[in-house]
């Protein structure tokens, strides 16, 4: 008895079933078994619409030899929703999330009114909607000195399946209408699973519109290169950060791989071919980089561009930062420098989820820290702001 029980546990285990949001593989798993791939956005559907289903048996009007296919290879969905952090005032919600591999990572909903946006300079019509801030990365290699995520490193990928189930999880708390890549990791250090989320998410069943697709880079010049081809009408944001090289390399130690020269170069040729607006985050640190001389060469740096620059408060985390806040008064000064001078559109980003460490610059897994709490209220949203 206890050779048959020795031989038959040395057989190997079956590979980990996968995602069935990971859409070229289940794609290339259809195509083998002769499935029609136009299946799929029936299975995906299904679980959007029933998110804690345990199988995929009970997907109607499927193929055998789909069902079969299925139970071996695939499951609803690889990851898990761990918690849910409301913030006070109930425009956030902060998600963790656990993968497969054990590693952890968050994504945040904000609630916005469209009203308070304004088109063509008259208010929006509409009222309250969702956008969902998604992660494509556990950590970051970027290393950004103001961002917690920047503190955790590097750790892994998400696949594209694990970035389509944030949306997932999160389609459980609120009708989400916009995704922004601005979440944990560097979306285009991760660029063939963020390619194929987003493919996904413009299809069925989700049928985001390209327009209120956001992906924000510190500045990954080949990846800039291909993204109009690869995914047209999307928006392209960069965090920029600073006006100049040396202190963007101050605070952006991975702005050393991409001089600040060959990135303006790459983002004209960018926005040349594909006509779009370029987003320009910039965070206010104060005595850094929020003085008027910046202002001024930033409205330099910019006067070819077609851009809206949103100035970005920074948001403390803890004992692992050494910057400061700068004061409104500066955050006013600058806009007004590059409004009024250089004729750049430019919004000051109102802070929200800060009690739940879900704002700008404050996602980060097991960051022991407290940080500040703050009252956010209805806002307008960037993709609210056309030109």
């Amino acid at each position: 008895m206890a050779s048959s029980s020795s031989s038959s546990s040395s057989s190997p285990p079956p590979p980990p079933r996968r995602s069935v949001f990971d859409a070229a593989y289940i794609r290339a798993e259809f195509a083998a078994a002769g499935i029609s791939p136009h299946f799929i956005p029936l299975i995906w559907k299904y679980v959007l619409q029933n998110p804690r289903c345990g199988d995929l048996d009970a997907v109607p009007s499927l193929p055998a030899a789909a069902y079969a296919l299925l139970r071996q290879k695939f499951q609803p969905t690889t990851s898990t929703l761990t918690t849910a952090a409301e913030s006070k005032d109930r425009t956030t919600t902060k998600l963790l999330i656990r993968l497969k591999n054990g590693e952890s990572v968050e994504a945040v909903i904000m609630r916005y009114d469209t009203r308070l946006g304004k088109y063509d300079g008259k208010p929006r019509p509409g009222g309250v909607r969702s956008t969902l801030c998604v992660s494509s990365q556990v950590g970051c290699k970027m290393g950004c000195r103001f961002c917690a995520t920047g503190t955790m490193g590097f750790k892994s990928n998400l696949s594209s399946g694990e970035i389509v189930e944030q949306l997932v999880h999160a389609s459980r708390y609120s009708q989400i209408r916009n995704v922004v890549f601005m979440g944990m990791g560097e979306p285009l250090n991760n660029y063939t699973a963020l390619v194929e989320a987003i493919q996904a998410l413009i299809g069925s069943p989700f049928q985001l519109s390209p327009k209120r697709i956001t992906v924000s880079t510190v500045g990954i010049i080949h990846s800039i290169n291909k993204f109009n081809n690869d995914l047209p009408n999307i928006n392209l944001a960069v965090s920029l950060h600073a006006p100049d090289q040396d202190i963007r390399c101050h605070i952006m130690p991975a702005a050393r791989a991409f001089p600040l020269v060959k990135l303006m170069n790459a983002l004209q040729s960018y926005q040349n071919e594909s006509k779009q607006t370029i987003f320009i985050e910039y965070i206010m640190l104060d005595g850094v980089n929020d003085q008027e001389q910046h202002a001024h060469q930033l409205g330099k740096l910019l006067e070819t561009f077609k851009a809206v620059v949103n100035l970005i408060p920074f948001n403390p985390i803890g004992s692992s930062s050494n910057f400061k806040t700068s004061s409104e008064h500066n955050v006013k000064k600058f806009q007004k420098i590059l409004r009024g001078i250089y004729n750049i559109r430019t919004t000051i980003r109102q802070q929200m989820g800060q009690d739940i460490a879900g704002a700008c610059g404050q996602l980060v897994v097991s960051l022991p820290d407290e940080r500040s709490a703050g009252g956010a209220t209805l806002l307008s949203d960037i993709e609210d702001i056309r030109i």
